[in-house]
């Protein structure tokens, strides 16, 4: 593939102690070289070195700023291509006129990703390598980064070349016996089918066991506390979070809208959404904020249903465990340093089998005992950190799924005595699928819609 030189900024934009311009291509370094004034040329310093001097207007002859610029020849670079990083200070104005200068000489911006995306076309790394880059950027959590930076390094691909190869010495075996029948190899392939088959369905089922734990480490699980006005929701979000991001005050109904923000809990990413107390009410601001919260009950993953301890059970707090049903709860009685009022036993028989939690928010108390109880409700004992390969994209878990499907159909047709050429059928299709999660077989729309949610410069 031909590919023209493409540059941007590497670095968030604002006010910082360095940025990074970023070019790649065939003309990167001469390009570069055009722009530099140092004690040698660039298009003469080794590869992989960093080089001081400045950067210069060709046009007048200013220096523009004062750089260190890495050289890196292909093809041991990020996208196999030349690549320079020009490392220059940190404000606004600075760096984006050294990018302008390097477009001037005939650098083209680069598209959100397109680093990224050249690594891929030009076979550094596979598709799932670089959905992994993308969510090493936006981890939460350090269980999260590792997950991401395992797949970056291609432990999931590893596993899925594993597992495509097998279905391919199956394939073979059914071509053989296709095209030789005279030496009566169908028994013998069908044996080698079921084995192989078998294999592959038993070891997609290891990794969709991961999926769960997988996609709530990269998206993060979506949790929204909810009860009565004056419960102290406000105070446990302000103690997960460690910070005041929510007013806290005796008057009910403080809160108007949903608050969001992410939470590290135990490793566990949640995105924490804090709402209106649900109550009625004549406030047609608060009422519409009561309206969202309901809203939001529907799409959470996690329930976080705050009682007070201070005050009998309500009817509006037994409306709340109806409206919370079919959802992971974790009923939180609150206020336990004030004088006990409400029916525990009633509240652990409208709970059932989930978890209740007590805690004192004012005084810092049972936090701890609430992160250990969101832990365990959906990572059941410590992640298995030395191998960490889980499946953690929406992607990939769908193709994953389908494999295992097609891969049903297959032993399915062989107990039913299909002849092989018919399961052939089924076993090659599960090897696409399984070729769509690396990108071996991927469409040019689906790699462009991809790489579009990477960021410039990347």
């Amino acid at each position: 593939m031909e590919m023209d030189t493409i540059s941007a900024i590497s670095t968030p934009m604002g006010e910082g102690a360095i940025g990074i311009v970023r070019i790649s291509g065939d003309d990167a370094i001469q390009l570069a070289d055009n722009l530099f004034k140092g004690k040698r040329p660039l298009a003469e310093a080794e590869t992989h070195t960093i080089n001081y001097g400045h950067i210069k207007d060709p046009d007048t002859g200013d220096i523009v700023e004062e750089v260190m610029v890495s050289v890196l020849k292909a093809p041991r670079t990020y996208t196999k291509e030349n690549m320079v990083e020009i490392n220059c200070h940190g404000g606004l104005t600075s760096v984006n006129r050294v990018l302008q200068l390097v477009l001037n000489e005939g650098a083209r911006l680069a598209e959100p990703g397109e680093f990224t995306k050249r690594a891929f076309l030009n076979g550094r790394i596979d598709l799932s390598q670089a959905e992994g880059v993308i969510d090493l950027i936006r981890a939460k959590t350090d269980r999260a980064m590792n997950v991401a930076m395992n797949q970056v390094e291609g432990k999931l691909s590893q596993r899925i070349q594993k597992l495509r190869q097998a279905l391919l010495e199956t394939v073979a075996h059914v071509e053989v016996n296709i095209d030789y029948p005279e030496y009566d190899a169908e028994e013998m392939t069908l044996e080698i089918l079921q084995e192989k088959g078998s294999f592959v369905k038993k070891e997609i089922d290891r990794l969709l066991q991961t999926a769960q734990q997988g996609k709530i480490l990269r998206e993060g699980l979506s949790t929204v506390i909810i009860g009565r006005p004056n419960v102290g929701k406000s105070s446990l979000l302000n103690s997960l979070v460690q910070e005041n991001k929510a007013i806290v005050t005796d008057i009910p109904g403080t809160t108007r809208d949903v608050i969001e923000e992410y939470v590290n809990v135990r490793g566990v990413p949640l995105r924490l959404l804090d709402t209106a107390g649900i109550r009625e009410t004549e406030d047609v601001v608060e009422r519409l904020g009561v309206e969202r919260s309901r809203k939001v009950i529907n799409s959470a993953e996690l329930v976080l249903l705050v009682l007070n301890n201070n005050e009998p059970l309500t009817e509006a707090d037994e409306e709340l465990f109806k409206l919370s049903e079919g959802h992971d709860v974790i009923t939180i009685v609150n206020k336990t340093d004030l004088e006990e009022k409400i029916n525990l036993n009633r509240v652990r028989k409208l709970a059932g089998n989930r978890p209740v939690v007590a805690t004192s928010l004012l005084k810092d108390e049972g936090v701890d005992e609430l992160e250990e109880a969101i832990r365990e409700l959906f990572f059941e004992g410590d992640l298995e950190t030395g191998d960490m390969s889980y499946v953690s994209n929406s992607r990939h878990i769908a193709l994953l799924n389908q494999a295992k499907k097609t891969i049903d159909d297959a032993l399915g047709a062989m107990e039913a005595g299909m002849p092989v050429d018919m399961v052939q059928i089924d076993i090659t299709k599960a090897w696409e699928l399984l070729g769509e999660v690396i990108g071996d077989s991927v469409s040019e729309s689906l790699i462009d819609q991809l790489f579009s949610q990477f960021c410039l410069g990347k």
